[in-house]
């Protein structure tokens, strides 16, 4: 079981706060959820990694030009959000200005270094942030698991569209309840 990893995906202020730039209400219902997930693989000992969108301030950026401005560094927006406790002696949290977790960051080097061979995705957005994170880490040979009730998105048709693409083509979707069976018996299906 130690060569699992949890990855949360931009469980940031601007994407989970009502009062955040891009807030989508999915996210409030789904962190529960998440919260819940996160304690059962902390109790495991699994690794944890926070991803975290962040953009630079007045800095170029295209993804910037292409959307809502968002997750700004030093905005606030761009901090995960206070119901998921990070613990900075174990955990990690990487920044990324991309839709995928892996690129442009140092994701896949902390995993081979933690020697992870499967990673369990949670996070938003599934049709977004969850998908390309999916995509590469299943390109990179990592078993991908999505836990469904910890994705959310602007709206379930899009959320099981994508988590259906994940389960056929690229890892596996499972529900909380057997995510955190297979995490405390040590045991994937």
């Amino acid at each position: 079981m130690n060569k699992t990893a949890l990855i949360i995906v931009d469980m940031l202020h601007d994407f989970v706060h009502p009062e955040g730039l891009v807030f989508y209400p999915k996210n409030q219902e789904i962190l529960p959820a998440v919260q819940k997930l996160l304690e059962s693989c902390r109790k495991a000992g699994l690794l944890i990694v926070f991803m975290q969108q962040r953009y630079r301030k007045d800095k170029p950026d295209r993804n910037l030009d292409q959307m809502r401005p968002c997750c700004l560094e030093g905005s606030g927006g761009e901090e995960i959000v206070s119901e998921l406790k990070v613990d900075l002696a174990k955990d990690y949290v990487i920044p990324k200005r991309r839709f995928s977790s892996f690129f442009g960051t140092d994701l896949d080097l902390v995993l081979r270094e933690n020697d992870i061979k499967r990673i369990i995705v949670a996070g938003t957005k599934t049709n977004c942030c969850v998908h390309a994170t999916v995509l590469d880490g299943n390109d990179l040979h990592y078993d991908v698991i999505v836990v469904r009730d910890c994705v959310g998105t602007s709206d379930d048709l899009t959320n099981d569209i994508y988590l259906r693409d994940i389960e056929k083509y690229f890892g596996r979707v499972v529900s909380l309840e057997k995510a955190i069976a297979s995490i405390e018996s040590g045991q994937w299906p």
